[in-house]
């Protein structure tokens, strides 16, 4: 009997490898499209691996032959000198077009809550444009629209947690009464093959089942891991001033602007039903109280330090 081919952009990554995970766990075949060859491979021989070569369209439509479904995690989540917005829209274009000549039967394609309601910034704007283009290549699809991912690896929730332990006063920028939706990454990948068996072309909200005030989820985290903080509000310019005054500490960028604005808009907020079943982020974060947040996760030494483990990564 044939066993299809998936495709996963970054399966040694974050949602990639919760994906890769479940398929070969379902006895599928896999093979990753990535940037990061070298990063330790939990698979072994049953992830194939090859590069995920932007700069040669032939070379990307030859590693998608066969394939029946392309997961598409790829994305960068700020300018920086090493990667912008710009030329993720652009390298993302080119996975389109090389998925469509090589025949490949239905994409799935990670965006983000709302994605056409903030062209003003550019994280939206750049989602936003290739939504656009995946309805137009006519190749069946589903774009999948997540808020806030959490789980194993994740970097805001362990971050928020991090600042917690760290800092004797926890700031959230004006009120904090903004909202959002957490979904756990193992029901994210679950969602994205859910919608890889259907035909038809989807738009689907991924959110979980608790929604918190970002002041909420403060306190909620703060509680689990067994500190005592006040949480105050403070000016959103004052609050992002004292993050960039932190980054050259943990060698990052702990927060963009526009990430500060899409928040506090309510763009990781959504009135969507939960996906069905979904992890609750107060239980998995109580199960994991003693380690959540002891490290800081870094979203640049992740692309920097691209042979490491992401529980290596420094």
């Amino acid at each position: 009997m044939h066993t299809p081919l998936h495709v996963v952009t970054g399966a040694l990554g974050y949602t990639g490898r919760s994906l890769t995970e479940q398929l070969l766990g379902a006895g599928g075949r896999v093979r990753t499209l990535t940037n990061s060859p070298e990063r330790p491979n939990p698979f072994g021989d049953a992830l194939e691996i090859k590069p995920l070569a932007f700069d040669d369209e032939d070379a990307l439509a030859r590693s998608l032959e066969g394939a029946s479904v392309l997961f598409n995690t790829y994305w960068v989540r700020f300018n920086h000198r090493l990667f912008t917005f710009e030329q993720a829209v652009r390298n993302t274009k080119t996975l389109f077009a090389a998925a469509k000549r090589a025949g490949v039967g239905r994409i799935v394609h990670v965006s983000i809550l709302h994605a056409d309601q903030a062209d003003d910034l550019g994280y939206y704007k750049g989602k936003h444009e290739l939504e656009d283009a995946l309805r137009g290549l006519g190749v069946s699809h589903a774009v999948v629209r997540p808020g806030v991912l959490f789980g194993r690896f994740d970097i805001l929730v362990n971050n928020i947690a991090w600042a917690l332990r760290t800092m004797p006063v926890f700031g959230v920028f004006g009120d904090g009464e903004y909202r959002l939706r957490p979904l756990h990454v193992d029901d994210m990948a679950r969602l994205m093959i859910e919608q890889a068996g259907r035909r038809e072309n989807t738009c689907t909200d991924a959110v979980g089942p608790e929604g918190f005030t970002y002041r909420g989820l403060a306190h909620a985290l703060a509680e689990i891991v067994g500190v005592r903080r006040a949480i105050v509000g403070v000016p959103p310019r004052l609050g992002y001033g004292v993050t960039t005054m932190l980054n050259p500490l943990v060698g990052d960028v702990i927060l963009t602007w526009e990430e500060v604005v899409g928040l506090m808009r309510g763009l990781l907020d959504s009135d969507q039903p939960a996906i069905e079943g979904a992890v609750r982020l107060t239980e998995w974060a109580t199960q994991r109280r003693d380690d959540l947040g002891v490290r800081y996760a870094s979203e640049v030494g992740r692309r920097v330090q691209r042979a490491t483990a992401y529980a290596e990564v420094k």
